[in-house]
């Protein structure tokens, strides 16, 4: 299991399966892959596999997520050896390992500097300038990120990871109507990810969450994109959250409309019309039962339902506590 998770490591790894996973670091540097003869020689008597540096490369973020510092280094230091320290990919991984080991915004700004100076002599390196991006916001400087990250899509207009990004520092600034152009942006390229679908429905909720009158075409919409991203993942808590929670506020408004039929609620004549309260009903019990199921199981510790982040369970019996329908 500690193999595969090396080999393809999930994108979000809990806490402990990080730790669990740079645990594994002395055992990995105790032998070495490749003699001591310089490269290409060394790979006559070689016992590198294909995976090896794969291995080597995951064992690095997992050593740097728990803190060992020592590890990264010394796994930063053999991918370095075998691949040369000119390598795109290296000079990213040293990027990373100089942001993670960073103590101030002094050595931060050391950082974004030798960024400058890479991107100077290499204007292509999109890594670099991803990286560029990343400090920016740990800096504390959305509108330069923001500025960075735009300059990176004229680069490459088609790049998904970028115009995420773009979307989450403009919704870090509530500017919701470039979050969501942004988000719209990943969907044209990446149409079945269902955590780009629930991205965008949550931008839409925020979007009018503090409105009153709210706007139903928001509402509707962030309706229709979480429904869109639980059709995709059937297993999608995040989604079923969400769908909880837009369904719960629908319910609400919907119900104010009807029992007082001269209060206004804001809806533009173009937008997608808004669902009838029996179907948002009929989507919330689904929501809530599912909800539930997930919070159970993985309570129960039931094989094949412990792979949630632990605080999404929490959330979700928290959201479902609130109505009193978390099923026992």
């Amino acid at each position: 299991m500690t193999q595969a998770n090396l080999l393809s490591p999930p994108s979000n790894i809990p806490p402990q399966t990080a730790l669990a996973l740079s645990q594994k670091a002395p055992l990995i540097l105790s032998s070495s892959p490749t003699s001591s003869l310089p490269w290409p020689l060394s790979l006559l008597v070689s016992r590198e596999t294909p995976e090896t540096w794969t291995v080597h490369e995951n064992l690095f973020f997992s050593a740097l997520r728990t803190g060992d510092e020592n590890s990264a280094l010394a796994l930063l230091q053999r991918l370095e050896a075998r691949f040369g320290d000119h390598s795109e990919r290296i000079i990213t991984l040293r990027g990373i390992y100089n942001e993670a080991t960073s103590k101030s915004d002094a050595d931060l700004e050391k950082v974004f500097d030798a960024y400058e100076k890479i991107l100077r002599d290499d204007p292509t390196n999109m890594s670099i300038r991803k990286r560029r991006v990343a400090v920016l916001k740990a800096l504390g400087r959305p509108a330069d990120a923001i500025t960075a990250v735009t300059v990176l899509l004229q680069h490459s207009p088609t790049d998904a990871e970028a115009w995420a990004e773009a979307s989450e520092l403009y919704a870090s600034m509530a500017a919701w109507g470039q979050a969501i152009y942004a988000a719209e942006e990943v969907l044209l390229i990446t149409p079945n990810a269902w955590s780009a679908h629930a991205h965008i429905a949550t931008l839409h909720y925020l979007s009018t969450a503090s409105n009153n009158p709210p706007n139903l075409s928001s509402l509707a919409l962030s309706l229709k994109h979480f429904c869109r991203s639980v059709e995709l993942n059937d297993s999608y808590l995040r989604g079923f959250y969400g769908l909880k929670l837009i369904t719960s506020k629908l319910n609400g408004v919907l119900s104010d409309s009807a029992s007082a039929p001269n209060k206004r609620t804001t809806q533009d004549d173009d937008d997608i019309p808004v669902p009838s309260i029996e179907t948002v009903k009929k989507l919330e019990e689904i929501a809530t039962s599912k909800l539930a199921e997930m919070v159970r199981q993985f309570k129960s510790g039931k094989k094949g339902w412990q792979g949630y982040d632990e605080a999404e369970v929490i959330a979700a019996r928290e959201l479902l506590d609130r109505d009193g329908k978390t099923e026992r």
